[in-house]
């Protein structure tokens, strides 16, 4: 394993992701191209593919993902087997969730109690954030307890950052039930909330000790927040994993397909966080479709966040990319296009708390799993989304 140790050790040096798909295939199809027999071409890819399997195992658990991550059906049934439950919980969830998830889990506390707060992004704000802490203060929670997240990524990204400021940080958990916190922001380590309206503009990072994705929750989301979720895996899977979005093309029904979907999505997202895990870098191929896609939902107030990435992903891809990944939008009822005028988008690109002065570093996408990056002023901005409107 130490061929594999350098590999690992090459990509974080060089910020390049540990699970690479599009590369990984394009290395195996130059392999196979250079051998005439076919006999042999299909050896060598087996063995190939074996090898690579090998390695992404290892990789992944000597890549410093954040504490356990468990995926499956039903496995909501083992949170005390993931997660420390033997001390006092707080389990936080909102008015949405359906009763039994958070129950299931105070279920396997020793010590817990359960906060329920709004439902909605409009909850994401500094006052619910105190009401965690006071129930933290008022049961007496030390830096042994830990903080339980059962929700969207509302309420991961808000228990989570109670966690990180109580005591100076305190164990915090997750269990998304929704597709959308499932892939994303369930990991990483990002919490914040909104404030001074601007999105996500007070946070910290506060990576979970463990995250548990029941995939059976996906059952009680209506239609819109499924697809809301897809938005996120589509993001992924355009910029860094061109056997995803195939699989996304030409399912049928992707209900029996979620286990494999979400676990493909979720490695893209550990392994950029591994390489990244303070978005210096990497990191940011994270926001392809949000640079506008921000803009779009705080303009409107009726986009979901993945709708308005799904749109924001259009305004950053180009040729035959962004013909795919209309149509897969499309297909999956998610929007391709806002009402909002140039201004009205420019007003809140320039508030983006991803900023770099005056500088923006935008994800760019014109073929299905690669990406690059792009440093764009203000004025570049304005005309990629004039361009769009045109």
């Amino acid at each position: 394993m130490q061929a594999v140790d350098r590999i690992l050790e090459y990509k974080k040096v060089n910020g390049l992701p540990v699970i690479d798909a599009a590369r990984e295939d394009q290395v195996i199809a130059n392999g196979a191209a250079a051998i005439k027999d076919p006999a042999r071409r299909d050896c060598f890819v087996r063995l190939q593919k074996e090898m690579i399997s090998i390695s992404r195992a290892y990789q992944q658990r000597n890549g410093g993902f954040p504490g356990n991550v468990r995926i499956g059906s039903g496995v909501l049934a083992e949170a005390s087997g993931v997660f420390d439950l033997h001390r006092k919980v707080l389990v936080v969830t909102d008015e949405g969730v359906p009763e039994a998830y958070p129950r299931a889990v105070l279920d396997q506390c020793l010590d817990g109690a359960l906060l329920v707060l709004p439902q909605g992004e409009a909850a994401k704000n500094p006052g619910n954030v105190e009401l965690i802490l006071a129930e933290l203060l008022k049961r007496g929670f030390t830096r042994s307890d830990a903080v339980v997240a059962v929700g969207g990524g509302v309420v991961c990204d808000m228990a989570g950052f109670a966690a990180a400021v109580y005591l100076r940080g305190i164990v915090c958990y997750n269990v998304p039930t929704t597709l959308l916190s499932q892939v994303d922001s369930s990991v990483g380590g990002k919490t914040a909330v909104n404030f001074g309206g601007v999105k996500n503009s007070v946070g910290a990072f506060h990576q979970p000790r463990g995250v548990l994705v029941d995939t059976d929750a996906l059952s009680t989301l209506s239609p819109r927040l499924f697809s809301e979720g897809l938005a996120e895996v589509i993001k992924m899977a355009a910029t860094s994993d061109a056997a995803l979005f195939s699989t996304l093309e030409t399912a049928d029904d992707l209900r029996p397909l979620l286990p494999d979907i979400v676990s493909a999505a979720l490695r893209i997202k550990l392994s950029v966080v591994a390489s990244d895990p303070h978005d210096h870098d990497l990191r940011a191929v994270l926001n392809f479709g949000h640079t506008i896609g921000h803009a779009i939902e705080a303009a409107s107030g009726e986009f979901y966040h993945g709708e308005a990435v799904s749109i924001g992903m259009l305004y950053m891809a180009e040729g035959s990319a962004k013909e795919r990944i209309e149509k897969l939008l499309k297909k999956y009822n998610l929007p391709t296009e806002d009402p909002f005028t140039v201004e009205e988008l420019m007003k809140f690109v320039v508030s983006d708390k991803k900023r770099r002065g005056d500088v923006t570093r935008i994800v760019r996408v014109s073929e299905i799993g690669s990406y690059r990056f792009e440093e764009v002023d203000d004025a570049a901005l304005r005309r990629i989304i004039e361009k769009r409107k045109i």
